[in-house]
């Protein structure tokens, strides 16, 4: 099969939701800064609805959005993605090693007269991401079965790690290179409440709707019946997140429009950086395109709830920290959504092989 006609195939299986899924997206974050911006009442409504701090629309739409791609992956193939060295150790050194590092480097060198700007930034490349990477790796139609165990390691590693490492970016790092130092207040439990909600919920959704469902009618009817009733409450929750996401902090945009744009640079480069990076680095390792586009996925995305939480709990709302950690997600969803498409158009770079691999995947 050619390359042209491999295209054909998979775009001429992807549904009229995912074909035009920039479209949905722009609108929905059009929505959402019109309505933060235009009526207020709405803003005040979403910001009321919280619980221990926590959105609860946000969440909801997090949730509705996550539950579909995790009652796709096939659990039973966790003990193949667990074995493989190259993917685990790719994926962690990515996420744990260079991630917070290349956005150090990055806050350091674009923002050196930005203190507050700069330290938001440094916590939002130490939140590795535990929910939209999901959706963006089953729209790249990565692995999703690597997708879901790297994201549940990765969140362990975060309970562990994320205090120790803003301990080291914020306090240490800088002392030691003759830089201005901050420091961050953020508890276990703080960062364990998030893994729990944004993660733990849907993965125990989906996880029980496999076994459960698949057990009492069957594999066949649970893949070709089941599936692709539920596959589109993947985007209808991504597109409620972004609209209440935007709604919330949309405003700061029209606000802050120098800042915003300020903030954005580094992070255009950190996504761009980490995800080419990570791609080409997992194909130069032997990765087929689906592992491959899913070390880029987990390694580029960031948990913007946590790091939105943990810059609002130490610094304040109205902070610079918090300004910065709102930019985040506001830049990450366009750019993300880029790379996918960036993704789709690789595949003609892997073997036949392997950039067909996607095509036979259950709906």
């Amino acid at each position: 099969m050619t390359t042209t006609s491999r295209e054909h195939s998979v775009a001429g299986q992807m549904s009229f939701l995912d074909r035009y899924l920039a479209v949905w997206i722009a609108g929905a974050m059009a929505v959402g800064i019109l309505l933060g911006n235009f009526v207020p009442a709405v803003t005040d409504a979403l910001n009321a609805v919280q619980l221990d701090g926590v959105s609860l629309p946000i969440a909801l739409g997090l949730l509705v959005m996550m539950y579909p791609p995790l009652a796709k992956v096939r659990y039973d193939r966790f003990g193949a993605v667990a074995r493989d060295r190259r993917l685990m150790v790719l994926s962690l050194v990515l996420n744990w090693v260079l991630g917070p590092a290349v956005m150090f480097a990055l806050a350091w060198l674009m923002l050196p007269d930005l203190p507050e700007y700069r330290t938001g930034l440094i916590i939002v490349g130490l939140a590795r991401c535990i929910a939209m990477v999901i959706i963006w790796n089953d729209l790249a139609r990565g692995n999703r079965e690597s997708a879901a165990f790297l994201v549940a390691l990765n969140s362990i590693f975060q309970v562990v790690m994320f205090a120790v490492l803003g301990w080291f970016y914020l306090q240490v790092l800088p002392g030691w290179l003759g830089l201005s130092q901050d420091a961050l207040d953020i508890s276990m439990w703080q960062i364990a409440k998030s893994v729990l909600i944004f993660l733990g919920i849907p993965l125990l959704a989906g996880f029980l709707s496999r076994v459960l469902l698949e057990r009492r009618r069957g594999r066949e009817w649970y893949e070709r019946s089941f599936l692709p009733k539920i596959s589109p409450f993947a985007l209808y929750g991504l597109l409620f997140t972004i609209i209440v996401l935007f709604a919330l902090q949309g405003g700061q945009i029209t606000e802050h429009p120098f800042d915003v744009a300020r903030i954005a640079v580094p992070l255009v480069a950190y996504f761009a950086v980490m995800w080419f990076g990570s791609f080409f680095s997992a194909k130069a390792l032997g990765l087929d395109y689906q592992n491959s586009t899913t070390v880029a996925f987990t390694a580029a995305g960031n948990n913007f709830e946590l790091a939105i939480a943990v810059a609002i709990g130490t610094f304040g709302a109205v902070s610079g920290e918090a300004l910065a950690g709102v930019v985040g997600p506001l830049i990450e969803v366009p750019v993300l959504v880029g790379l996918v498409y960036v993704s789709l158009r690789l595949r003609k770079s892997f073997s036949p092989r392997s950039a067909q691999s996607e095509s036979v995947r259950e709906p």
